[in-house]
C-alpha cells in the first residue's frame, strides 16, 4: 500500500535552486514557443518535463504524478475546451446568419480604431467575463469577437490573455480571494481590501501595455486619454468594491463600469489618427450603407448577451452548487425527481 506523499517546498535545499527547478517546465514551454516550435509539441515537452521534475526532484510517486497529469488534461479538455468550442461555434453561427456583420458595424460605430476595439472587447468586456465565470471564458469569447472584427487569431488570443492579467486576481465572483481565506484562515474582507489596494495600479498599466503590444509606445501616446478612462474607471470600481463590499463582484462591476465609461467617452473623443493594422486598408466610412437601427443592433448582440448572462449565473455560487447536484445536507431537488423520491 502506497504511503501518503507530502510535498516538500524546498526539495533542493536552496532558496534559489528549488524555484529554478520548479520553473523548468514553464521555461521550456515558453522557450520552445519563442524559437518557433508548434504549440502542441511545446505543450507536450512542458508536460514531460513537469513529470520528470515532480518525480525526480520532488519525489512524487509516479502513479500519483501521472494521475495528476491525467486529471489536469481532463480539466482542461472538459470545462475550458468546452467553453472555447462553444464560443467558436457561436461566432460561426452569427457569421453564417449575417448577424456578425451588424456586430462589427456596431463596434466600428463606437470607434474604427483597432486600439479602442481591443480596449472595449479584450479589456472591458473580458474583465466582466472573468468576473462572471473565469476559467477560459474571457479569453475564448473575447478572442472570438476580436477575430470576427478582423484581428489575426494569434494576435487576438494574445491580446485577450494580456487583458486578462488585470482581473484574474479576483477571478470568478471572487473565488481566488474566498478560497485563500478558507484555506489560510485569514479574514476574507481583509484579504479583499489588501488586494484591492495593490491591484488598481496594475489595472492602470494593463490597458497601456495592451495598446503598446499592438501599436508601440507611439500608439499609446496617440490614445492615452482613452487608456486612462478605460483603466481608471476599472481601477476605481475595483478599489471601491473590494474595500467596501467584498471580493464577489469586483470584476463584474469593474468590467461593466469600464465598458460604459469608455463607450460614453468615445462618443465625444476619438484618436486624431485612426490606427489600423499595417496589412489593412485605411478605414473609410461607407455612406451608401444605411445606419443601423437600435433594433438591429440589439438583435445581433442577443446571442452574446445571453452567453454573458449564462456564464454569469453559472459562476454564481448557489446556481453552481445546484447544477453540481446540491450539497450533502441539501441535495438538489432535481435528483429527487430523477429517483422518484420527490413528492
Amino acid at each position: 500500500m502506497e504511503t501518503a506523499w507530502i510535498q516538500a517546498y524546498d526539495p533542493m535545499g536552496s532558496a534559489w535552486l528549488s524555484p529554478l527547478v520548479a520553473g523548468v517546465p514553464i521555461l521550456l514551454l515558453l522557450g520552445l514557443l519563442v524559437v518557433g516550435v508548434s504549440a502542441p509539441v511545446a505543450a507536450l515537452a512542458g508536460l514531460g518535463s513537469a513529470l520528470v521534475v515532480a518525480i525526480a526532484a520532488y519525489e512524487m510517486p509516479a502513479t500519483m504524478a501521472f494521475a495528476a497529469a491525467g486529471y489536469g488534461g481532463c480539466f482542461g479538455l472538459v470545462p475550458i475546451g468546452w467553453i472555447v468550442f462553444s464560443a467558436v461555434f457561436l461566432y460561426h453561427l452569427t457569421v453564417r446568419t449575417g448577424q456578425f456583420e451588424i456586430v462589427k458595424r456596431s463596434v466600428a460605430a463606437i470607434s474604427p480604431d483597432r486600439r479602442m476595439q481591443a480596449l472595449l472587447i479584450a479589456f472591458s468586456f473580458g474583465t466582466f467575463l472573468e468576473g462572471a465565470a473565469g476559467f477560459g471564458t474571457p479569453v475564448a469569447i473575447s478572442a472570438a469577437l476580436l477575430i470576427g472584427l478582423g484581428f489575426r487569431p494569434l494576435h487576438a488570443a494574445g491580446l485577450a490573455l494580456i487583458a486578462n492579467t488585470s482581473p484574474v486576481a479576483f477571478g470568478a465572483l471572487g473565488t481566488p480571494i474566498i478560497t485563500l481565506a478558507k484555506v489560510s484562515g485569514l479574514n476574507e474582507m481583509a484579504l479583499s481590501q489588501m488586494a484591492g489596494r495593490q491591484l488598481p495600479l496594475f489595472s492602470l498599466m494593463i490597458p497601456a501595455w495592451l495598446v503598446a503590444v499592438m501599436s508601440g509606445w507611439r500608439g499609446v501616446r496617440g490614445c492615452w486619454p482613452a487608456i486612462a478612462v478605460c483603466g481608471g474607471s476599472f481601477a476605481t470600481v475595483q478599489f471601491v468594491t473590494s474595500n467596501f463590499h467584498g471580493p464577489g463582484l469586483v470584476d463584474v462591476l469593474g468590467g461593466v463600469g469600464s465598458m460604459v465609461a469608455l463607450a460614453a467617452f468615445l462618443r465625444f473623443w476619438q484618436p486624431k489618427e485612426i490606427w489600423r493594422f499595417p496589412e489593412e486598408a485605411p478605414h473609410t466610412s461607407d455612406a451608401s450603407e444605411p445606419p443601423l437601427s437600435a433594433k438591429q443592433v440589439a438583435h445581433a448582440w442577443v446571442p452574446w448577451v445571453l452567453l454573458s448572462l449564462m456564464v454569469f449565473f453559472w459562476g454564481w455560487p448557489t446556481v453552481k452548487t445546484a447544477l453540481n447536484g446540491g450539497t450533502a445536507d441539501k441535495p438538489n431537488v432535481l435528483a429527487g425527481v430523477t429517483k422518484g423520491t420527490f413528492d
